[in-house]
C-alpha cells in the first residue's frame, strides 16, 4: 500500500466508515505512527468486534474456482523475538480479473476495496492465517499482484506494511523489488505448492521501518 495523501472523498469514507461496525479508534498518546494512509480506517469495519476475532480467516471467495492460497504467520514486536497478540490485520485484494468486486451495496471503504477483504486478531502466540484464492494483477498494466494490509496493533493506531507480493509473479522486476520499504518486513511470499494449495509464510515485526514509531 504506497503512501497517499488523504483526499476530501477519503476523509468522507474514513468519517462514515468509523460510524459502522462495533469497532472504533482508541485514542492514543504520542505522534500519529506510519505516517498518513488512505484507507488503514477501514480496520475498524470489521462487522465483528476486535476482542472476538479469530487469528484464521477465510475470504469470502475460497470457495470459488480459481488458484487456492494459504497465507500464516507470526508477528513479533518491535524486539523481534516476542510474538505480540491481540494485533488486529486487515487485508483486501484484488479477483481473479484484477479488479476489486464489488456487489453494489457497499459503504465506508468497501466502496474502494471491495468485499475481498477479511479480518484477523493474532493469538498468544502472535499466529494468524488466512485463506482465499491468489489475486491477480491490475488489467491491462504491469503492477505485480498483490494484498494490501493494516495493522493495529493495541495502544498504538493503525498503519500500514508493505503488501502481501509473490516471489513468483513476472511483474515482480528487480526494479519493483527495489522499491519495496520493508515495512513490518519482507512482504515477498516464497510459494510452496501443496496438492490443491498454495502456501506461502510471512512473518511480521510491529514499528520495522515504520516513521515515528515509540
Amino acid at each position: 500500500m504506497k503512501l497517499r495523501l488523504i483526499s476530501s472523498i477519503g476523509l468522507f469514507f474514513a468519517i462514515t466508515s468509523c460510524a459502522q461496525g462495533p469497532n472504533k479508534p482508541e485514542k492514543t498518546d504520542g505522534p500519529h505512527i506510519g505516517g498518513r494512509c488512505e484507507g488503514c480506517e477501514a480496520i475498524y469495519e470489521s462487522p465483528v468486534a476486535f476482542d472476538k476475532l479469530s487469528n484464521l480467516v477465510w475470504l469470502p471467495d475460497f470457495k470459488e474456482k480459481g488458484q487456492k492460497l494459504a497465507v500464516n504467520g507470526v508477528v513479533y514486536k518491535a524486539d523481534g523475538k516476542t510474538p505480540a497478540p491481540n494485533v488486529i490485520i486487515y487485508i483486501y485484494h484484488t479477483d481473479q480479473t484484477g479488479i476489486y468486486p464489488k456487489k453494489g451495496d457497499e459503504t465506508g471503504w468497501a466502496k474502494r476495496h471491495g468485499y475481498l477483504r477479511g479480518w484477523m486478531k493474532t493469538n498468544e502466540k502472535g499466529e494468524y492465517k488466512f485463506f482465499t484464492l491468489r489475486p491477480a494483477p491490475y488489467p491491462g498494466g504491469n503492477i505485480p499482484a498483490h494484498i494490501h494490509v493494516t495493522i493495529k496493533e493495541p495502544g498504538k493506531n493503525e498503519y500500514y506494511i508493505d503488501e502481501f507480493l509473490f516471489d513468483d509473479d513476472p511483474f515482480l522486476t528487480a526494479n519493483e523489488r527495489k522499491k519495496a520499504e520493508n515495512r513490518g518486513g519482507n512482504g515477498i511470499l516464497k510459494i510452496k505448492v501443496a496438492e490443491e494449495f498454495q502456501k506461502a509464510e510471512r512473518n511480521i515485526y510491529l514499528g520495522m521501518n515504520i516513521p515515528d514509531y515509540k
